[in-house]
């Protein structure tokens, strides 16, 4: 029987990340700056960004070295276990294969301290004494915490209000690790005071949420801003999923046919995939890269391709990504991590050229995967992940239907033990399925 949970050891940790953009034919068009509107230059970026992050940032490098300390952080948790889920398979009566990289194992319990770490890092050796950000569920809030502490720093979190109030053990681990959290929209901002008087019952949004930190940064001394997913270097130290877990199918002697991971800015996904997508716009191999998110929110599925802010108040630069609006406001789903308008500029660009494929689940039937796995596999998935596992049982039907012995593989991109609430939630009947209403945006 070959191996059914494969692990690596602490000294084989990748020793740089994979930068897809050195290998994409069409490289991405500059971002816009937010008041002239002309393509931005690096030092556009100063004012909230460290040095070495604005050179990842737009490096057409394919690799990039991972320093040593940033390493000797990721250690206490890397790599990850890649795991066969037998008894899911058994579940579905599948002829596939179904494997899942678990990033759940991490001190925050998902698969964000992979960048946080390393803009802690890089933030550290450039001189900053605090980080202002914001999170949606909370997974890179407490993330950032974790790494902000390991590091020395400063840490303040805009915490998108409903998931504040939904996910109050994130707050804690945030506390815990030495940070300052409050609800966004928040009194601490003007940016917040203006949404809360048009709106004093506002649940809060990541583009608000982003909008509070980036006001937040420019008017601290000292202070810079942490974004946990959209941009390329966050995707860029993410890849060290997907590099352990090639290095991981070699050594169980596996191919994988369909890669599936959950989007809401595009983190996860594009850490679990690009070097899987590298080799297939090189023409080494060839997979199925599917990027999955919510019917509420469906950013790739429905939204358009332009360049949008990637914040409510228009305080960042514009982008060229998939977008619903930069005023777009998302229903208050249990996926908090995926309530985002707009989607990586990397991974909107491979989506546009066919590498990647864009699917949307609704809500209902994600919670059902969920606990379809939970009561399999015994882990509880986080709802952000369980986007994931949807798509992955539904291939895996699809597989029993057709007789198609396919290698089925996800990212489960964080465990959902702070998630309870949203269970009981589920159990209790008081979720609902949410459809996708555009709204006006602004360009």
């Amino acid at each position: 029987m070959k191996e059914e949970q494969v692990y690596l050891g602490r000294d084989e940790i990748p020793r740089q990340w994979y930068n897809i953009h050195a290998d994409m034919p069409k490289k991405l068009d500059p971002p816009l700056h937010p008041g002239t509107q002309q393509p931005a230059k690096p030092e556009d970026f100063a004012a909230i960004f460290p040095e070495p992050l604005i050179e990842q940032e737009v490096s057409l490098e394919q690799w990039i070295p991972i320093p040593q300390d940033v390493l000797d952080v990721l250690a206490l948790w890397r790599p990850t276990p890649l795991i066969r889920a037998r008894h899911l398979e058994a579940a579905l009566n599948t002829p596939a294969q179904i494997w899942f990289k678990y990033e759940g194992v991490s001190p925050a319990g998902s698969h964000k301290p992979n960048t946080a770490v390393a803009q802690a890092y890089f933030n550290k050796i450039a001189g900053t004494k605090r980080l202002a950000t914001e999170t949606g569920a909370g997974q890179w809030g407490s993330a950032l915490s974790f790494a902000c502490c390991k590091f020395g720093l400063e840490c303040k979190v805009y915490m998108v209000k409903v998931s504040y109030h939904q996910k109050p053990y994130r707050r804690s681990l945030m506390h815990l690790w030495g940070a300052q959290v409050v609800p966004s929209p928040s009194r601490d901002t003007q940016t917040g005071r203006s949404i809360l008087e048009k709106d004093p019952e506002c649940p809060g949004s990541l583009g608000i949420a982003i909008s509070e930190a980036i006001e937040d940064t420019v008017t601290h001394p000292g202070t810079k801003y942490s974004l946990g997913s959209v941009l390329n270097h966050v995707c860029l130290h993410q890849t060290v999923i997907g590099l352990e877990t090639k290095e991981q199918f070699r050594r169980a002697g596996v191919k994988p046919d369909i890669l599936i991971g959950c989007c809401g800015g595009g983190s996860n996904f594009a850490g679990f995939v690009f070097p899987f997508a590298g080799e297939k716009i090189r023409g080494e191999s060839d997979y199925q890269l599917v990027g999955v998110e919510p019917a509420a929110c469906p950013t790739m599925t429905r939204g358009e391709f332009r360049y949008d802010f990637g914040d409510t108040a228009g305080m960042t630069p514009l982008m060229p990504m998939f977008t619903l609006g930069h005023d777009f406001m998302p229903p208050g789903i249990h996926a908090g991590g995926l309530r985002y308008h707009g989607m990586a500029p990397l991974v909107s660009e491979l989506v546009r050229e066919e590498i990647i494929e864009a699917r949307s689940v609704k809500q209902l039937p994600t919670f059902e995967a969920a606990v379809i796995f939970a009561r399999t596999e015994g882990i509880v998935p986080a709802p952000e992940s369980a986007h994931a596992i949807r798509v992955a049982i539904d291939e895996a039907i699809k597989a029993r239907e057709e007789k198609t012995p396919k290698v089925i593989a996800f990212c489960l991109s964080g465990h959902g033990f702070l998630d309870l609430a949203s269970y009981d939630a589920y159990f209790a009947g008081k979720l609902q399925d949410y459809e996708y209403v555009p709204q006006t945006t602004s360009s």
